[in-house]
C-alpha cells in the first residue's frame, strides 16, 4: 500500500533502494488541520496522479482540496516496503494497491538457474538418446524385413531357425510385431550406452563442494557468527568461468558507515589519519605508512587508548580535549563546529541510560553531529521550532545549553547540491548556516568571505585524491528586514499552486544563500569492505570486467569508486546524465511525449560521443576509460534501439558504473550482459533491492548485511567482511588453477 501522509516522518527505504538512512516525508501544508479522526468525516478530496510504473524517484500528481488544485511529489508518498521510523501513526489515502505498486512494478520472477557442464551433459545425452533410438530403431526393421523373408512361398529360407514353428518374436507371419518386441529388446541391451552414472557422480561431487564451501574458515564471519551458506551446489563449477561481475555498492563494496576523519578550517587542515584510498596508494608506489602516521599521526597515548566511536575516526591534538582555544582563529572553530551541530534534519534520541543517539537522513549527517558532539558542541533535542545544543567551554570547563529558534529549513536535493538552516542565536542574531558541495558553495561566497578559499581548495583536492567526500561550510548574519522579506517570498512560493512551485521555492531559496563567509571543509570516509581493494585489484588482473549497480547518487557512487580502485586517478570518464538545464527545463514546461524523445536522444549523442572517444581495438592505447551513467539516462539507455550501442560502448570500457538504479534496472543490465555476451556473469548484492538483480545473473551472491534482506534464491549468502577476503579463493581455483 503506498500512501499520502498527514504531517511529517520519517521513513526507511533499504528494502526499495538498499540504503539504511532515514528520508523525511512530509504532507501539504493545507492538511495540518487533520490530526485527529473525527476531522475526516468532512473531508472530501480528490487525487489525481500518474499511471502505475517503475519508477522509485519520482511520483507526479495533485489533490483537489476545497475548490483548489495543490500538486503532490514524491515528498508525499510513501511507498510499500518502506518503513515507518519515529513516528507512531499517519493518515493516508491509498493511491496503488497490488502489483500496482511500484516495488511490485519492480519485481521479476526467479529464474531456474542451471550451470553450463549440467547444459551440455544434456546435450550430450540428447544425442546419445538418438543415437541409441537410431540403432535400435535400424536394427529392428532390419530384423522385421529379414524374420518376414524366412518363409517365402512355402520354403524356409533360415531353416536352422524354425521359423515354421517360433514364437511370436520370431514368426515370419506377424513380422511387425516381432520388429517392435526386438525394438524394447534393443534398447535395453543398448542402455549401457548412455551414461547415467555420470549425473550420480557429478552431483556427489559438487555436494562435496558446497560441503567444503560452507565450511570454508576464511569466509566465516566471526562478529555475526555467520558462516557461508551455499544454498545450491548446482553452479559450483561456473565460479572459474565467471566473466562480468555486477555489484551493488552501499553495504556491499561499504560498510554505508561514514566516519567524520579529517576538515579544514580557516585555511588549516586538521585530522592526520589515514584513508585507506591513501593506504592503497602507498603500497602501489612501494613505499610503507609509518605506524604512527596510521595511528593517527602522532604519539598521544591518551587519544590512541580512548575507545573508538562509530562514525568518528578524527585525531588531532590541536582540537581534541578542547585545544582549539588555543588556536588562532578559535571563533571560526567554535562556529565550525556549531554549524555541524545546527544545520542538519537528524532527530537526537535518548535511551534509559540517557545516551544520546541519533537517527539521521544519510550517514554523512550522522557522522557530522558524531563529530561536533565529540567535540564538544552536542546536538542535544529538537523540536518543530527549536533546537538545542549542549556547549562545552574548555576555558572556564563547564558545559552550557544554547537554545535557537529554528525558523527555515532549506532542504537539499541533487539540484540544488546543498543545505541551509535559519536560526535565530540566543543572542538574537539571525544566522544563515549552509553546507553543500564546493562546485556551488564557492559561487555564492562574499568578497570579504573568501580569505580562505585558496587554502580550502587545495585541502578539498587533497581529500578527494584520498577517496574522502568532502562538503564545504559556510554562514552569513541576516537582519530582521532581509529575513522578513525572504520569509514572506519563501511563503508565496510554498503556498502556490501552479506547476512551477518548486522552482519559485528554489529561486527563493537561491536569493538569500548568497554573499556567504566561508568557515572549511569537512571530510568523511566511507569505509570500505574489508579486503575490498586488493580483491578487485585481483579480479582485474584476472581480466574478469566489474560493474557497481547502485541506487547512490552519481557523486557518492564516483567517490567510492575512487576508494576501492574501480576508478583511477588519469581514468578518463564518460558519463551520460541528464540532469542538463534544457532537458530539465522540458520537464517543467513539457509534455510527457517530448521529453521522452528529447532525454532519448540525448541520451543516443552522448552514447556516440562516448564511443568516438574510445580509440578503436587495433590501436595500441594506455588510456582507460570508465562509463558512468545515472538511473534516468539508463531507462532509455536499456530500450530494444539503444541498448546494443549502450553495451557496446560498456564493454570498452574498464569500469562501469549505474547510478540511481531501481532494482528493475538493475535486473535488465544484467540479463542484458547475460544475453548479449553470452558469458558467465556474477551478481553481488546484500540488500532486498539487489534480489532481482541476484535472480538474473548466471550466480548469485547474497551478502548477509544490514540493508534489508528477502529469501535469497541464489548461490552463496556470504557475511559481509568474508566475502572479500575469501571469496577470491573459491576463484582463483578456476582463473590460475591453484588456489592461494
Amino acid at each position: 500500500m503506498e500512501e499520502h501522509q498527514s504531517w511529517r516522518c520519517n521513513k526507511e527505504t533499504m528494502n526499495l533502494d538498499g540504503e539504511t538512512n532515514l528520508k523525511i516525508k512530509q504532507a501539504l501544508e493545507v492538511t495540518l488541520d487533520l490530526k485527529e479522526d473525527i476531522k475526516f468525516r468532512e473531508v472530501r478530496q480528490t487525487i489525481k496522479c500518474e499511471d502505475p510504473n517503475a519508477n522509485l524517484y519520482s511520483f507526479v500528481g495533485s489533490m483537489e482540496w476545497k475548490g483548489q488544485q495543490y500538486p503532490l511529489s514524491p515528498h508525499q508518498l510513501l511507498l510499500r516496503d518502506s518503513k515507518l521510523r519515529n513516528t507512531d501513526y499517519i493518515y493516508g489515502a491509498v493511491i496503488f494497491t497490488g502489483h500496482d505498486t511500484k516495488v511490485m512494478q519492480n519485481a521479476t520472477d526467479p529464474p531456474s538457474k542451471r550451470s553450463t557442464i549440467e547444459k551440455k551433459m544434456d546435450k550430450i545425452i540428447y544425442i546419445l538418446m538418438s543415437s541409441l533410438l537410431m540403432i535400435a530403431l535400424l536394427g529392428s526393421v532390419f530384423f522385421g524385413i529379414w524374420t518376414k523373408e524366412d518363409i517365402r512361398d512355402g520354403k524356409l529360407k533360415r531353416w536352422y531357425l524354425r521359423p515354421d514353428a517360433s514364437t511370436i518374436f520370431y514368426d515370419p507371419k506377424r513380422a511387425a510385431l516381432a520388429s517392435f518386441f526386438h525394438l524394447l529388446t534393443a534398447l535395453m541391451l543398448y542402455s549401457y550406452f548412455i551414461p547415467i552414472s555420470l549425473y550420480i557422480s557429478i552431483e556427489m561431487v559438487k555436494l562435496l563442494q558446497a560441503l567444503f564451501i560452507n565450511q570454508d574458515i576464511e569466509m566465516y564471519h566471526e562478529e555475526s557468527d555467520k558462516p557461508t551458506h551455499a544454498r545450491t551446489s548446482n553452479l559450483n563449477e561456473e565460479l572459474g568461468m565467471v566473466d562480468t561481475i555486477l555489484s551493488d555498492e552501499t553495504g556491499t563494496l561499504t560498510c554505508n558507515m561514514m566516519e567524520f576523519i579529517k576538515c579544514s578550517i580557516a585555511g588549516t587542515a586538521y585530522g592526520q589519519g589515514v584513508t585507506e584510498v591513501e593506504r592503497a596508494m602507498a603500497v602501489r608506489k612501494g613505499f610503507r605508512l609509518d605506524d604512527d602516521i596510521e595511528n593517527g599521526g602522532h604519539k598521544d597515548n591518551k587519544i590512541d587508548d580512548s575507545p573508538h566511536v562509530n562514525g568518528f575516526n578524527f585525531k588531532d591534538p590541536r582540537i581534541m580535549d578542547g585545544n582549539w582555544i588555543h588556536e588562532p582563529n578559535r571563533d571560526m572553530i567554535r562556529d565550525f563546529f556549531r554549524l555541524l551541530a545546527i544545520c542538519h534534519t537528524c532527530i537526537a534520541e535518548k535511551d534509559e541510560n540517557g545516551k544520546i543517539s541519533y537517527e539521521a537522513e544519510s550517514p554523512d549527517e550522522a557522522a557530522f553531529v558524531i563529530a561536533a558532539r565529540e567535540l564538544g558542541f552536542e546536538f542535544y533535542k529538537r523540536s518543530l521550532t527549536t533546537i538545542i545544543i549542549r556547549e562545552w567551554d574548555p576555558s572556564q570547563n563547564v558545559v552550557e545549553k544554547r537554545k535557537y529558534e529554528l525558523l527555515n529549513i532549506l532542504e537539499f536535493s541533487s539540484s540544488r547540491k546543498r543545505m541551509s538552516v535559519i536560526v535565530k542565536e540566543p543572542e538574537g542574531r539571525i544566522l544563515l548556516l549552509s553546507k553543500g558541495a564546493d562546485s556551488v558553495m564557492f559561487k555564492r561566497l562574499a568578497r570579504n568571505g573568501r580569505k580562505f578559499e585558496e587554502d580550502t581548495r587545495r585541502h578539498i583536492n587533497e581529500y578527494s585524491d584520498s577517496g574522502l567526500r568532502t562538503l564545504v561550510l559556510a554562514y552569513r548574519v541576516l537582519d530582521d528586514k532581509e529575513y522578513k522579506e525572504f520569509n514572506e517570498k519563501l511563503n508565496a512560493a510554498k503556498t502556490s499552486v501552479s506547476a512551477d512551485r518548486d522552482e519559485k521555492i528554489e529561486q527563493a531559496a537561491d536569493s538569500i544563500e548568497t554573499d556567504l563567509i566561508l568557515l572549511g571543509a569537512t571530510a568523511v570516509e566511507d569505509k570500505l569492505q574489508k579486503g575490498v581493494p586488493e580483491c578487485i585489484d585481483k579480479l582485474a588482473q584476472a581480466g574478469i570486467k566489474i560493474w557497481v549497480l547502485t541506487g547512490d547518487k552519481m557523486e557518492t557512487a564516483i567517490n567510492i569508486g575512487f576508494a576501492c580502485s574501480l576508478l583511477r586517478q588519469g581514468m578518463t570518464q564518460i558519463i551520460i546524465t541528464l540532469e542538463q538545464p534544457d532537458i530539465i527545463a522540458l520537464e517543467k514546461n513539457g509534455d510527457k511525449l517530448t521529453i521522452a524523445k528529447a532525454s532519448k536522444q540525448r541520451v543516443m549523442d552522448q552514447i556516440e560521443v562516448g564511443i568516438k572517444q574510445i580509440p578503436p581495438s587495433t590501436h595500441v592505447s594506455t588510456e582507460s576509460f570508465a562509463l558512468i551513467i545515472d538511473g534516468k539516462s539508463l531507462t532509455y539507455a536499456l530500450e530494444d534501439d539503444v541498448k546494443l550501442k549502450f553495451l557496446d560502448l560498456a564493454i570498452k570500457c574498464a569500469s562501469v558504473i549505474c547510478c540511481r538504479s531501481s532494482p528493475k534496472q538493475k535486473a535488465l543490465v544484467t540479463r542484458l550482459v547475460k544475453q548479449v555476451t553470452h558469458k558467465v556473469t556474477l551478481a553481488i548484492g546484500d540488500g532486498a533491492n539487489d534480489v532481482g538483480m541476484l535472480q538474473e545473473a548466471d550466480i548469485g551472491v547474497g551478502i548477509s548485511g544490514a540493508e534489508g534482506m528477502l529469501s535469497w534464491q541464489v548461490m552463496l549468502p556470504l557475511p559481509n567482511s568474508a566475502f572479500w577476503n575469501g571469496y577470491f579463493w573459491c576463484m582463483d581455483i578456476g582463473v590460475t588453477g591453484a588456489s592461494q
